[in-house]
């Protein structure tokens, strides 16, 4: 028994060396690619590139949220997330007809407080459908085996398309450019817009808030029991259904967000949006560690910036390529995350 054992902590001590030793090898190779064009470019070109990232990189970390939040409570993830960040960005522009908002025609105190009206409004109504969507869904399966709740977050993230498809159809939307463009002088020379200053400003306005709300507020704590011992939690006498729900509300209500400030920045939407940005924004929660709230928000800043390098200095359709790839040398290194700790299976 003695001898397997020191055979074992040999295999693992060799596999961990040779790990390390290609994680090196994809490094060396990613400077040695990225580093003639960096120098190329020059610097201001990269600040350029850094600043687009963050921005980027904000809107990932809202949807990234939503599902470390679900996942750290009922260890599910809800691919119909994306989908539901999606509907934010379209039921944001119904109510900009409805409260006559206009671009290139509305400005000043009257379209912020609009802006502020449509955010409640969408944050809301997403939350809503989030919480109908785990209540009809997930919650009936949640004491059944764990691939059964998968295949329908599956099933509900094509039912959510299907009907976006149905409602407003398979072309590109033009959503409304309202936000002001102006270059913001930095120094040296490096410059950023005020509409990236002002979604990076929403996004970090939303994850403080919803940091003061985890860990100042009743309901807060109740999730964080929630989240680490389900059972317990329920015997302190913790409403678990309520908990659970607002938490699927709260993280739809982020993503409802996240697609009015996607909208807002990129000015296209389209029903399919939610698949490919979902799934990047999960790769940004896995990334800072999965069911971890501020490693979800790291890991959004962290794959926009890793997207807008790769666009800037190899091609846009590298940018899938790009940001998987970083994720398999982080998780070589770190499989829990950059901020995920190991924890028991529950």
């Amino acid at each position: 028994m003695a001898v397997s054992a020191l055979q074992q902590t040999r295999v693992a001590l060799r596999t961990g060396l040779a790990t390390r030793i290609g994680t090196l090898v994809v490094a060396i190779l990613i400077v040695a690619l990225l580093g003639p064009k960096v120098v190329h470019f020059g610097g201001l070109f990269l600040v350029k590139i850094l600043i687009s990232g963050l921005a980027v990189g904000a809107v990932y970390a809202l949807i990234a949220i939503g599902y470390t939040m679900v996942y750290g409570i009922i260890e599910l993830i809800n691919f119909a997330h994306g989908d539901v960040f999606t509907m934010g960005a379209f039921i944001s522009t119904f109510f900009m007809g409805l409260f006559g908002v206009q671009e290139g025609v509305s400005s000043g105190i009257g379209l912020v407080a609009a802006l502020i009206a449509i955010f409640l409004i969408t944050m809301l109504l997403t939350g809503g459908i989030n919480v109908a969507i785990e209540r009809v869904a997930y919650r009936p399966l949640r004491n059944a085996p764990r691939l059964s709740p998968l295949i329908t977050a599956v099933g509900m993230s094509f039912v959510l398309e299907g009907i976006l498809n149905l409602i407003v159809g398979p072309s590109t939307h033009h959503y409304p450019d309202l936000l002001p463009d102006v270059s913001i002088p930095l120094g040296g020379g490096a410059t950023i817009t005020s509409k990236q200053l002002i979604v990076m400003a929403i996004a970090a306005v939303l994850v403080a808030a919803l940091a003061m709300f985890i860990n100042r507020s009743r309901l807060g704590k109740a999730m964080r029991a929630t989240a680490q011992d389900r059972d317990a939690a329920q015997l302190m006498g913790i409403d678990i259904n309520r908990t659970i729900s607002a938490t699927f509300f709260i993280g739809a209500a982020l993503a409802g967000a996240g697609g009015i400030v996607y909208g807002l920045y990129n000015n296209n939407i389209q029903f399919q949006l939610g698949f490919e940005t979902g799934l990047i924004a999960f790769t940004a929660a896995v990334l800072g560690g999965i069911g971890n709230i501020p490693g979800a928000a790291l890991g959004g800043l962290l794959i926009g910036i890793v997207d807008q390098v790769s666009t800037g200095y190899i091609a846009d359709t590298w940018k899938d390529v790009a940001i998987f790839s970083v994720l398999i040398l982080i998780l070589t290194l770190r499989p829990t995350g950059l901020l995920g700790m190991r924890v028991p299976e529950k």
